[in-house]
């Protein structure tokens, strides 16, 4: 795409939200509060805090300020405010490819925010525990917060993502005519690395003619071992076995196609 000399300020806004989901088998009651123990502290106010931090560093934004709360009994809150930093319109990298995947994290602009809920729970009978992380990436004038996405995902340790793209508004060239968007996007997964794309089963659901983009990710890989907490599958019957997979199974298809499997 060429570049636009636009008049004043780049009035587009560009969001990015995703929800992230962990699922893990816990068998006892006890189990079950250890998880969420475990998770509420995994992802604690701080921890995230330094999450949003990193992805202001890494789509070039300066903190402003920053709001985070930890919840009882659990869950937490952040919110960042941020301000793009000074920058060359014409030096930002707006093209359709994966952003970078930094050791470290940073987040509040001004006219722009990053904000993150999260919201462990368990199911009281089965043993099911679903931990999910709500983000949103916000911003304004040059900055996209599509250069975070690998980042955020490797972060929470994402067994399905649901994810969502909205360019909204206008901004005027010089001539006075709108534009309703500054970058080509096809979809959201040309803006992941490949090694991200070959862990995850991906379908779009795309509205280009309103520059809107979603896409839903789940785990190809299952192995048993990575949701059990505090349990082994050698631990258990080989039916057991069978049936905390039937269990994972049913819960991860349901939360990513959004709808529940009927019982067979």
């Amino acid at each position: 795409m060429h570049k636009l000399k636009l008049h004043g300020f780049n009035n587009l806004t560009k969001s990015l939200s995703f929800c992230i989901y962990d699922i893990c088998y816990a068998k006892t009651p006890d189990d079950r509060d250890g998880y969420i123990a475990y998770i509420d502290e995994q992802y604690n106010a701080n921890r995230l805090t330094e999450i949003l931090s990193e992805t202001c560093s890494i789509i070039g934004a300066n903190i402003l300020n920053i709001a985070r709360q930890d919840y009882d009994p659990q869950g937490a809150s952040v919110t960042i405010l941020v301000c793009e930093e000074p920058m060359d319109p014409g030096s930002v990298d707006q093209s359709e490819r994966p952003g970078p995947l930094p050791d470290s994290v940073v987040a509040h602009l001004d006219k722009s925010h990053i904000c993150v809920h999260t919201y462990p729970e368990s199911h009281p009978q089965d043993g099911l525990c679903t931990f999910r992380a709500d983000i949103e990436v916000s911003t304004c004038g040059v900055i996209s917060p599509l250069k975070a996405l690998n980042y955020l995902i490797h972060q929470l340790e994402s067994d399905i993502v649901t994810l969502d793209y909205r360019v909204r508004g206008f901004t005027r060239d010089v001539n006075g005519v709108k534009h309703y968007i500054d970058h080509e996007i096809n979809s959201i997964q040309n803006f992941m690395s490949d090694d991200m794309k070959a862990l995850y089963h991906m379908v779009d659901v795309n509205v280009y003619q309103e520059n809107i983009f979603h896409t839903k990710m789940m785990l190809k890989e299952f192995d048993l071992k990575h949701y059990l907490f505090n349990a082994s599958p050698e631990e258990l019957e080989a039916r057991e076995r069978e049936r905390i997979t039937d269990l994972l199974w049913r819960e991860m298809h349901e939360i990513y196609y959004g709808r529940n499997i009927p019982a067979v």
